[in-house]
């Protein structure tokens, strides 16, 4: 298999397309990452991928029919067959109900030129990280501590083509670290995001984790029941999303979700939170920057090939409080009469200025509990997003101020939408890591959050 570079891929695509519109997406990634097990480094590697997707559009005397087909390692040999499947594929279709005409112009500049080989990431992005974790391994067997879990790095350039003129490229870096700490206490999670791990304090990561493991070391069974609780930014950041993957416009629209007005339409304009609280995504928000224009590798009810290229910009879903957009297409925008607001790559959860830190909330909570994170998230009820999940990793006990210990683990029934309407606190707002999400989802800033009325369902015997 030949060789080709992407944005070279692209061009030849284009011009052996013989639909009557083509878009064109060449992704090329490459990953680092960092495995370790009981204070001891295990496996290291780098890899690299690239993907290339065909977008072929047919006129028909009642709309536009699209054909989409994707593959990897695409070699220049392999891209004429690539584009006849597109083409095949929308000639057995019927007109799309998305067809909107192609985005001509580039609405920005989006990572380096067109022309630029594609950006790369390699071991060296753990040149700094690397060290500290030692320290941190050295740190933990002294104490008692085993340290397991990873990092990785990524980084995709994309590079976005059509038979309109449309020539748009993003380089997109994405990084995590997660780490479980084991001993005596149980066990304890902490997990960040990063752009490039030169923000990553390994050593406040595990400092954070000793301390929980001491927490840990004295036991109190609880049973089920309705608890006040702090919810820290990573478990809010995973509630938060599932929000926000639920709040498509079209959904919305045909009665299908908890943002449905009960008479028909959509709830957009009416009071979620009882605390002025803005939950919104920022293309361009420090620290989290993502893709500033449409990247759709296929159509859905909340995405549209059509739409590939469209601008985006910062974008409440939830301002002061109130529901203020939900994501869209083109073509849901003129069904619900809503103003275009695609989906954005990154979220941030923030309330009323001043608000406190995690250590200020536990210290002013005379008795409630303290979680670290949520796993196994499942939907119970579209209708009012309910969801059920598991406790992971450290549930503690805070009396009149001071964490006194762990208790058991539980079963939690609770819709992120109606805890918005039950909020007694909502804390400072920092970067963090959602547990469940991380694969799909790293890009959160949220804060750490207090509800009076915390549903543990059960007892779970999870640890």
């Amino acid at each position: 298999m030949s060789t080709i570079r992407p944005q070279e891929a692209v061009e030849r695509a284009l011009s052996l397309s013989r639909a009557d519109d083509c878009v064109v997406i060449a992704d090329e990634a490459s990953t680092a990452n960092l495995r370790w097990a009981g204070n001891t480094l295990t496996t290291n590697g780098v890899t690299r991928s690239n993907r290339l997707t065909v977008i072929a559009l047919r006129s028909t005397a009642d709309g536009v029919a699209a054909g989409v087909v994707s593959r990897s390692a695409v070699g220049a040999d392999g891209i004429e067959d690539l584009v006849r499947a597109a083409e095949a594929d929308a000639a057995g279709n019927e007109p799309a109900e998305d067809a909107r005409p192609l985005v001509a112009e580039a609405p920005l500049a989006g990572g380096s030129g067109w022309d630029d080989d594609p950006a790369e990431t390699g071991i060296g992005v753990f040149e700094g990280f690397a060290p500290a974790l030692g320290e941190a391994f050295a740190a933990a067997q002294a104490g008692g501590r085993r340290l397991y879990g990873f990092a990785n790095h990524m980084v995709t350039s994309t590079f976005l083509g059509s038979s309109a003129g449309l020539r748009l490229r993003h380089d997109q870096p994405t990084g995590l670290v997660e780490l479980n700490a084991k001993g005596a206490g149980g066990s304890a999670w902490a997990g960040v995001g990063t752009r490039d791990f030169t923000d990553v304090d390994v050593a406040a990561l595990t400092a954070g984790l000793a301390r929980r493991l001491e927490w840990g070391e004295r036991r109190v069974e609880l049973p089920a029941g309705r608890y006040e609780t702090i919810l820290p930014p990573s478990a809010v950041a995973d509630l938060m999303i599932y929000l926000y993957w639920s709040a498509g416009a079209q959904d919305a629209q045909d009665g299908r979700t908890v943002f449905s007005a009960p008479g028909g339409g959509t709830r957009v304009g009416e009071r979620l939170a009882n605390l002025p609280v803005t939950l919104s995504s920022d293309p361009a928000a420090p620290g989290m920057e993502c893709a500033p224009f449409v990247i759709a590798h296929a159509s859905g009810r909340e995405s549209s090939v059509f739409d590939n290229g469209l601008a985006l910009g910062a974008t409440d879903w939830i301002g002061d409080g109130t529901l203020a957009s939900l994501t869209q297409t083109r073509h849901s925008a003129e069904r619900t009469g809503l103003p275009v607001t695609p989906a954005v790559d990154n979220l941030a959860m923030r309330g009323p200025d001043g608000g406190a830190s995690l250590e200020e909330m536990i210290a002013r909570t005379e008795r409630g509990l303290l979680l670290t994170c949520l796993w196994y998230i499942r939907e119970v009820d579209p209708q009012s997003l309910l969801l059920t999940g598991l406790t992971r990793d450290g549930v503690y006990l805070v009396e009149d101020g001071e964490v006194v210990g762990a208790v058991n683990n539980f079963r939690f029934n609770e819709s992120p939408v109606d805890l918005l309407s039950r909020l007694a606190e909502v804390g400072e707002t920092g970067p963090t890591l959602p547990r469940e999400w991380s694969d799909y989802f790293t890009r959160t800033a949220m804060p750490a959050i207090r509800v009076p009325d915390f549903h543990m369902s059960t007892v779970s015997q999870a640890t």
